[in-house]
């Protein structure tokens, strides 16, 4: 139930069965970062892979028989047609061509028939149609899955791809239930069972065991009945990264602040090539800035021995001492300038009182205090326009049907200020009380919430106030699921001859249409740490601004002018 080990394997295979030599790998985009998230340039160089081309870019005529060529690309009409033109005349003088999912027998013969040459000594499927953004965490880096609140056909058979090859990497024949009311999710638990019922041979594995062990669970949900927590601001370090600065494919572009080195314009933050993140990725903001500080001390105490060097021995047995003395001065630098920007920007738009508030809206049910916190912080020039608006969705989301719910007056507000006003009625569209199913704010759950607490951890200067109070509905779920809770109700089964279980499913694939949090992913590996067996997959990895677009590019083209209780914001329309 690791993703990250499931593509280093079939890269590992694919790399080996082309037998010693000098490589070259011929990638198309998508499989480039498929392969740039799992393994570092270094990783390849060691299995003897010393040229990285993409088939899709202009490559020169020079012939270079002496290499092997490794093809590793999706199946694509596009890929192909590069691949007929590239066996037509081939640079190489063998090519060992591997596609990262599914290829029609049709295919493989016209490519078969434009290799006049013989230099093709392998075609293989290797199923890796996704990115690996954690060890339990994948994504198929899909922006925008729907319009018109429908799956938009493009996104919805990359997303039939991309779950169909999961499942035959980690070889799963699982049960598929999806989120009950949820059009999207329905839709697509049908194209997977109509897959895999065609590829039956391809998912031949053991799908009910003798001993009375359920097959694994492929849970699809809606990020419509979560609104809420792409929308909160994060205190982890991985999620609080991409809330402020972005993550993309593990790379964070640094090029816009002030005073940053010119080596750290962009870092690479990845679990598999930098230790510190590994162990922190999870932790919350007060925690990083008194690691960050534990690990400069340290480091200073390192370098402080080694102006103590005074001869070649000296120098030879200091190194053999500390072989992570360069590897880790890079991680020092590295992560004080990321620590720093996310202090000065936390520091620069109050995000603790934001926080604070956002966690009481989301946990906590005090309509009039919280409105009053809400009309001033809208109403404060010092607080951005982004974070007025998320302040706005969250009082709507959370207010909706209150009897003195004011969501208009906070909207007319921002509208004063240039803010974005039209956003809020489309959110409510996508996922307000009608569209959602369940209730989003539980009355109980609210009741029980623990206080909201400020953990005082010093570490650097302006590290101090962390928030954590919200649980995110996908960890609610992923429990009921398995303390054994009867799921047919709120996830019905695609399929009616599955036989019944006693005990819940040992191994969970959860994917959500529209996006996963960073929050989400957090929520996945506790489980899998107190002991559960959770994988979590989504079309895209959202902070509250990839969200907003998501909503905005899903209602597209929707004239909610009639649809109540959306008429009264008609004057935002188009704003």
């Amino acid at each position: 139930m690791n993703v990250v080990t499931a593509v280093k394997l079939y890269i590992e295979k694919i790399t080996n069965e082309s037998g010693p030599g000098m490589k070259i790998i011929l990638m198309d985009k998508e499989t480039t970062s498929v392969i740039s998230m799992a393994l570092s340039q270094s990783d390849m160089l060691k299995k003897e892979v010393y040229l990285f081309e993409r088939i899709d870019s202009g490559r020169s005529n020079e012939r270079l028989k002496y290499l092997k060529c490794i093809v590793f690309i999706r199946p694509t009409k596009q890929n192909l047609a590069l691949l007929a033109e590239e066996l037509r005349s081939p640079k190489y003088g063998a090519y060992y061509i591997y596609f990262s999912n599914i290829i029609p027998r049709t295919d493989i013969k016209m490519l078969a028939e434009c290799d006049e040459s013989e230099s093709v000594r392998e075609i293989k499927e290797i199923y890796v149609d996704y990115l690996c953004v954690n060890q339990n965490l994948f994504s198929l880096n899909i922006p925008f899955c729907m319009s018109h609140l429908a799956w938009l056909p493009e996104a919805l058979t990359r997303t039939l791809q991309g779950i169909t090859s999961i499942l035959l990497s980690l070889k799963f024949q699982p049960v598929i239930r999806y989120r009950a009311g949820s059009v999207p999710a329905q839709t697509l638990a049908k194209q997977i069972y109509d897959q895999i019922t065609k590829e039956s041979t391809l998912f031949d594995f053991n799908a009910y065991d003798n001993n009375g062990v359920p097959p694994p669970l492929l849970l699809i949900l809606d990020r419509r009945d979560d609104p809420v927590t792409p929308l909160l601001h994060q205190w982890t370090y991985q999620a609080m990264v991409h809330e402020l600065l972005s993550i993309n494919n593990n790379r964070v572009d640094l090029s816009e602040v002030v005073g940053i080195p010119k080596d750290l314009k962009e870092v690479v933050l990845s679990a598999e090539q930098d230790d510190f993140y590994a162990a922190n990725m999870y932790s919350n903001f007060g925690e990083i800035g008194s690691k960050i500080k534990s690990l400069m001390e340290e480091f200073q105490k390192k370098a402080k021995d080694q102006r103590k060097v005074e001869s070649i021995a000296d120098m030879k047995n200091f190194v053999e001492t500390y072989p992570q003395f360069r590897k880790m001065s890079g991680t020092v630098t590295k992560h004080v300038c990321v620590v720093g920007e996310l202090s000065n920007l936390t520091a620069k738009r109050m995000l603790f009182d934001i926080s604070e508030l956002e966690q009481e809206m989301a946990c906590k049910g005090d309509h009039s205090a919280q409105l009053q916190r809400v009309k001033k912080l809208v109403a404060d020039e010092k607080i951005s326009l982004d974070d007025a608006l998320k302040l706005i969705c969250l009082y709507a989301l959370r207010y909706e049907r209150h009897a003195n719910c004011d969501t208009l007056s906070l909207l007319q507000t921002l509208k004063n200020r240039g803010g974005k006003a039209f956003v809020v009625p489309r959110l409510l569209e996508y996922a307000g009380q009608h569209a959602r199913q369940g209730e989003l704010f539980n009355l109980v759950r609210i009741a029980d919430a623990v206080k909201l607490t400020r953990n005082l951890i010093k570490g650097l200067k302006g590290i101090e106030n962390v928030f954590t109070q919200h649980t995110c509905l996908l960890k609610e779920i992923l429990e009921e699921v398995f303390k054994g809770r009867d799921l047919d109700p709120m996830y019905p089964n695609i399929s009616s001859d599955v036989p019944s279980f006693r005990r819940p499913p040992q191994q969970v694939i959860c994917f959500i249409i529209g996006g996963a949090s960073y929050e989400e992913a957090l929520a996945v590996h506790q489980m899998n740490n107190a002991g559960y067996k959770v994988i979590l997959g989504a079309t895209t990895i959202h902070n509250s601004e990839s969200f907003i677009k998501e909503v905005l590019q899903a209602t597209s083209g929707i004239n909610f002018k009639h649809t109540k209780p959306l008429e009264k914001f008609h004057m935002f329309e188009g704003i």
